[in-house]
């Protein structure tokens, strides 16, 4: 029987205790890996950090161990003297402020420094991870959630930049204070050292402990988060979805559900973290009754070993009690931030996990260069003329389920190819295959006799437009959406584009015409007029491959109509496929082909398959408003 993970106390299962061991290494790892990226780009100023960390300690230190010198050799012989000159005393007081002026300015020095370098690297991070976002495949945004992603652009890249402003320069801090502190005590005294460092001991076992079983509720925390953030950004997306099937409730009730994961999680890693910092202040309190009592009897030569008789000042007693709060608290410190430690280790491990993720592999040595194929050698091989042939090509998503079997289709420049067929036939599957959204299984894809694998990504899909059945569109002006399709495009070429697919005469009708500002996807247009920008859009690339994947599928009849004359200047001379739901725009085509299930069942002209009173025929004569 699988272990739990948590017992039915809230505490860490079998399972969860097995793993700790494992998670502490990995997350240890992933930590050493951040302080590296930081010391890639900030090195001397990381460097120096830890000289005005060190600056700052010493001079702590020595305001404390002045305290000794100030009892021993002026308090106490001034109280001796009838007379007593305070000169002395004065200058070294005035010598005192001095040195901790400088522990103050390096103090003030460090902090600015390590403001600097977190939001450095958190700047750093996010460009790395949006870069490394754009050239991901297609499949992994298939499988990540859109707010799983955003989680980690924003709660885990900012947890990060506070480990780094917060933590980091408070470890530096404690690590150096500690030696420093140490080598002071044993100076000092010997046997209270002892003392200081049995307490130290417990400190850090009740650390280490409270943190292991708070590590994992921080990993559920940080998940819950992520999938807080996910379902609302599909509530946002799909709220006309929800209002229509009157889902309001049901959706409070699910988002209720994750967010009671979500705080319950959090309460687990608070609750454990935050007991760690009055555990650790009773245990320094312990401490420092401990070392007092201990000093008292040195002091009064009370306490021998092995025959040897101990004995300090009254002012190395008070010298001592400081140095053991300053090196007690480093470890206070450390567990003060374990909430954000663990944090950032796990929301290093999502960050990470992204930048590490495997971007698209384009290994093509074929480019486009002026309408012509180039070879590496810059030698034009042949015109690009838009001839794509399936030969014998399998398919799966996953190697575990094929999706597309010998598939076969040759093509001739300048033809309209139309794809029909069911629900999950495989229409789509094989437009992803032609721009390489997905690369072949099993057989050959050729464009212009060419391998597409061996063509570079940019040239290909340079050579072609899409227009999606969902369209998107971008937070800018109507005339930049429709310039997105070919950047370099002239106000006038993307005004032509708009005419000839019939958007001209709408976007006149806006505030603005041209210049008017679209945001939230282009909500303030129907779905038609969204539609119809993005079919300019590919208009205005002048493709020599144009794949339309039911692209008048939100466009009404009569607009449809006007739309069609403008689609047929766009496909002339051109190679277009075309996803067909509509009869119009499959009647004229040079080819159709028929897919059932990922296998071609039938090809030809509409004439030709009406002949063979197949399944096409079944489709024409039957439901002739959706062929999908």
């Amino acid at each position: 029987m699988r272990q739990p993970n948590f017992n039915r106390n809230g505490g860490p299962g079998p399972r969860a205790q097995a793993g700790f061991q494992k998670m502490s290494k990995e997350q240890r790892s992933t930590l050493l890996r951040l302080l590296r990226l930081v010391m890639k780009h900030y090195k001397w100023l990381v460097l120096t950090v830890l000289a005005c960390i060190a600056i700052s300690s010493v001079t702590s230190l020595a305001s404390t161990l002045f305290t000794r010198t100030l009892i021993d050799d002026y308090v106490v012989p001034l109280t001796q003297v009838d007379n007593p000159q305070y000169t002395s005393l004065l200058q070294a007081l005035f010598k005192l402020g001095l040195v901790l002026l400088l522990g103050v300015i390096c103090s003030y020095t460090y902090n600015r420094l390590m403001i600097y370098v977190s939001q450095g690297t958190q700047l750093r991070l996010r460009k790395q991870l949006f870069e490394r976002m754009e050239r991901l495949p297609l499949s992994y945004f298939d499988s990540h959630s859109h707010g799983e992603m955003m989680s980690t652009y924003t709660n885990d890249v900012d947890s990060l930049r506070q480990v780094i402003s917060t933590s980091m320069a408070q470890v530096f801090n404690s690590l150096i204070t500690i030696v420093v502190t140490f080598t002071s005590m044993i100076v000092l005294s010997m046997p209270l050292t002892f003392v200081s460092i049995f307490i130290a001991v417990l400190m850090s076992i009740a650390t280490t402990k409270l943190g292991s079983w708070s590590r994992g509720y921080f990993r559920t925390q940080q998940e819950s988060l992520a999938g807080v953030n996910g379902f609302i950004e599909e509530m946002m997306t799909g709220q006309k979805v929800v209002k229509t099937f009157c889902h309001e409730e049901q959706a409070i009730d699910d988002f209720e559900r994750i967010n009671e994961q979500l705080r319950s999680s959090a309460c687990n890693a608070n609750r454990i973290a935050s007991i760690v910092m009055p555990v650790n202040g009773n245990l320094g309190t312990l401490g420092y009754v401990l070392i007092a009592v201990v000093g008292a009897s040195l002091a009064l030569g009370h306490f021998s070993f092995f025959g040897y008789q101990f004995s300090i000042t009254l002012g190395t007693i008070v010298a001592f009690l400081q140095l053991n709060k300053s090196f007690t608290q480093p470890i206070s410190h450390v567990s003060q931030q374990i909430n954000s430690v663990l944090n950032a280790s796990v929301g290093a491990e999502r960050v990470f996990r992204l930048m590490d993720a495997e971007p698209e592999v384009d290994d093509g040595t074929v480019t486009m260069d002026e309408g012509k194929w180039m070879t590496d050698e810059n030698v034009a091989a042949k015109e690009v003329l838009g001839d794509v042939d399936f030969q014998h090509v399998d398919f799966g998503y996953v190697p575990e389920k094929q999706v597309l079997f010998d598939i076969n289709i040759n093509t001739l420049p300048g033809q309209k190819i139309a794809f029909v067929g069911g629900t999950g036939a495989g229409k789509t599957t094989i437009i992803n295959l032609i721009n390489r959204f997905y690369n072949v299984g099993k057989g050959d894809l050729l464009y212009d006799g060419i391998p597409v694998n061996d063509i570079r990504l940019e040239s290909l899909r340079r050579s072609m437009s899409i227009v999606l059945q969902e369209t998107h569109l971008f937070t800018a002006s109507v005339l930049d959406n429709i310039r997105y399709g070919r950047l370099d495009a002239t106000d006038e070429e993307c005004r032509e584009a708009a005419r000839l697919v019939g958007a001209d005469d709408f976007i006149l009708r806006l505030a603005k015409g041209y210049e008017t500002m679209l945001s939230g996807d282009g909500g303030n247009l129907s779905a038609g007029e969204r539609q119809l920008l993005a079919i300019a859009r590919a208009a205005v690339a002048n493709p020599r491959v144009l794949i339309l994947d039911e692209a008048t599928s939100n466009i009404d009849t009569h607009t449809e109509q006007l739309v069609q004359r403008g689609m047929d200047s766009i496909m002339k001379g051109r190679t277009t496929f075309v996803i067909a739901h509509r009869l119009s725009t499959v009647r004229n085509a040079d080819l159709i082909v028929v897919l059932d299930h990922g296998r071609i069942i039938e090809q030809g002209s509409h004439d030709e398959l009406i002949d063979k009173k197949g399944k096409y025929y079944q489709l024409y004569t039957g439901d002739t408003s959706l062929l999908s």
